[in-house]
């Protein structure tokens, strides 16, 4: 039989973790080499565990996934990285491509169309649902159809959805392992950028575009 293609889950939930693992010991062809249950482990294991592909959760402690997802591309360019995640497409997909995702799921996926994407992605192709392929298509348009949060740079992105969810600058910055200094200057570049005036207004808006968790 050829080679199963060894894949590394990283989410930071046991259950999760437990679910993917059964989901994929019903192939033939895909086998779970590693988990880990943070962004660091997770880059650690993908550096050097003998892995083909990484399953790869958004929000993850110690480590982000987006922040995961860029060093194992910078460190593995060629490691298929899919990004399965609560979070609706929406919100982080297109993001998450421009970084060097293969792909992205939302965990109300069914367990085929996970199998599917892994064998995609390993393949050396992109893996998008239709809405996000029509997301993409939209994204190609003027600057000026996005919305103004579409703008902001990741670690901007991500302040904004933890002030919006009621977090403080100090537990936001203990989150994404920055200073409270740091933090509050992308905090001072998101208001700018978005033309609002303080946390009441970032939270309404996040609320409003369904930002927050």
């Amino acid at each position: 039989m050829a080679s199963r293609i060894r894949v590394l889950i990283a989410d930071d939930h046991t259950i999760v973790r437990q679910g993917l693992r059964h989901i994929l010991a019903d192939t033939d062809d895909i086998e779970v080499a590693a988990e880990a249950d943070n962004g660091v482990e997770a880059t650690h294991l993908a550096r050097n565990g003998n892995i083909d592909l990484v399953v790869l959760d958004v929000s993850m402690p110690e480590r982000n996934g987006i922040d995961a997802l860029k060093l194992i591309k910078k460190e593995h360019p060629r490691m298929p990285v899919l990004i399965l995640s609560m979070h609706p497409e929406e919100h982080y997909a297109i993001r998450a491509l421009k970084s060097g995702a293969s792909g992205y799921l939302t965990k109300g996926s069914a367990p085929e169309q996970l199998v599917t994407a892994i064998r995609q992605v390993f393949g050396g192709k992109k893996y998008i649902s239709p809405t996000l392929a029509e997301q993409l298509a939209n994204a190609i348009g003027e600057d000026t159809d996005r919305a103004p949060h579409e703008k902001l740079s990741d670690r901007e992105y991500q302040t904004l959805c933890l002030i919006a969810s009621g977090k403080r600058l100090s537990e936001i910055a203990e989150e994404l392992n920055l200073s409270v200094k740091t933090v509050s200057v992308y905090r001072s570049r998101i208001l700018e950028k978005m033309k609002l005036k303080n946390n009441a207004e970032l939270t309404h808006y996040g609320l409003k575009f369904g930002l927050v968790e």
